[in-house]
């Protein structure tokens, strides 16, 4: 059992913030709020996806918050989402933070022959996090797709 050193009013409200941080990025997804992902994000933000965890290189790179959209908006393709968030930690280090959290992310679809199907993918989000104008946000996030499985779902 661990034992946790004790900390600070303002060290609890920020790891709280930035969990509620987290946890508002995959309600919005699963609510098809773009915008108000979009919102969670600095204006210079960066995005990058890796389809692969162990690439060195990500899949896509976006800079800029309304660079998100188009990203964000993909989700529609899909007939309803669920995002997960299990664990995370946070370093915090004054108005910036780093961290990471994990996170299943259920996508179903149906095909043309009205078959449902459901896709599975573990996530890991590598977070850079700033806190402006009392608000912590998202500076850089990476998605790192672990692995995914896609089986049928029945109705």
């Amino acid at each position: 059992m661990s034992v946790h050193t004790p900390v600070s009013e303002q060290e609890a409200a920020d790891r709280l913030a930035i969990r509620e941080l987290v946890d508002a990025y995959a309600r919005c997804a699963d609510r098809r709020d773009a915008a108000g992902q979009q919102g969670l994000f600095t204006e210079d933000a960066r995005f990058l996806v890796h389809m692969d965890a162990g690439a060195a290189e990500p899949a896509q790179e976006l800079r800029g918050r309304e660079a998100l959209a188009p990203v964000f908006a993909d989700l529609n393709s899909h007939r309803a989402t669920l995002h997960f968030n299990g664990r995370s930690t946070v370093t915090l280090d004054g108005d910036r933070a780093t961290g990471e959290s994990y996170c299943l992310a259920h996508h179903l679809s149906y095909g043309a022959d009205a078959e449902r199907t459901v896709m599975i993918a573990a996530i890991r989000y590598l977070d850079v996090f700033v806190k402006q104008h009392g608000r912590w946000l998202f500076a850089e996030r990476r998605l790192l797709v672990d692995w995914t499985e896609t089986r049928p779902c029945s109705p």
